[in-house]
């Protein structure tokens, strides 16, 4: 396998996923069928309020938010980065990274290619296996300048998955929806720059920042939700 390259901002870029791709809803399972109705209907200011610029700024990337199904249930695949890295060290996040020119046209199949690919080189997952069912609103990451695409896929047929390379990634898990729902995994992080944001702690791990806000939006809107304590805070240092 080809090993992609890591860039200052904490993404990734490598070889392309080659042949075709596509979404499709055909034989999902019917807890999905929330998820499939956000994708069709959420705003980009329902998922967050740092937006794409409208100069077009901003490099193209994707991640790749991926359901299974495991012994309690419904789970999401979530990586963990190592920590020696520059950036993001020790962060959970999605598989994903920037688009290369070979994944084709931002607009149309290219972060659709981009999310399976790095999953692929990331976790070593097999693609085949992945049925690609919906996209959300492209949202942006300031610090870094990257425009976001969520690619949503269902793990149809389940697939062996680990660090690729340990020197990037420290461990691939996956995490139940049960978990992520329930209330006393749930908590609010404090930066020192006052910006808070929604966290959860499972798996050993505090999952924040972005991947953190797509899995509560995906939460809320789903109708997945339950009621938690917002001011159960957990502070975050300068280095976050």
């Amino acid at each position: 396998m080809t090993r992609a390259s890591e860039t200052a901002d904490g993404l990734r870029t490598g070889r392309p996923q080659s042949g075709p791709v596509a979404l499709s809803t055909q034989g999902l399972p019917e807890w999905l069928e929330p998820v499939v109705r956000v994708a069709e209907t959420v705003q980009p200011v329902q998922l967050s309020r740092f937006l794409p610029p409208e100069n077009g700024a901003g490099r193209q990337s994707a991640v790749l938010v991926l359901f299974g199904e495991g012994e309690r249930g419904p789970e999401l695949l979530l990586m963990e980065r190592a920590s020696s890295l520059r950036s993001h060290a020790g962060q959970p996040s999605f598989p994903g990274g920037a688009l290369d020119p070979e994944d084709g046209d931002p607009q149309g199949e290219g972060p659709l290619r981009a999310a399976l690919r790095e999953a692929e080189e990331e976790t070593g997952l097999d693609p085949a296996g992945v049925q690609l069912f919906g996209v959300l609103p492209r949202l942006y990451i300031p610090v870094s300048g990257f425009v976001v695409t969520p690619v949503l896929g269902w793990w149809r047929e389940p697939s062996p998955v680990d660090a690729v390379d340990p020197a990037e990634t420290a461990r691939v898990f996956t995490v139940p929806v049960a978990d992520l729902t329930h209330p006393g995994n749930r908590a609010t992080t404090v930066h020192p720059s006052g910006h808070r944001g929604p966290a959860f702690l499972v798996e050993s791990a505090l999952v924040w920042g972005f991947t953190a806000g797509i899995i509560d939006r995906l939460l809320h809107y789903a109708g997945w939700e339950t009621p938690w304590d917002r001011d159960k805070q957990v502070p975050l240092d300068w280095r976050s």
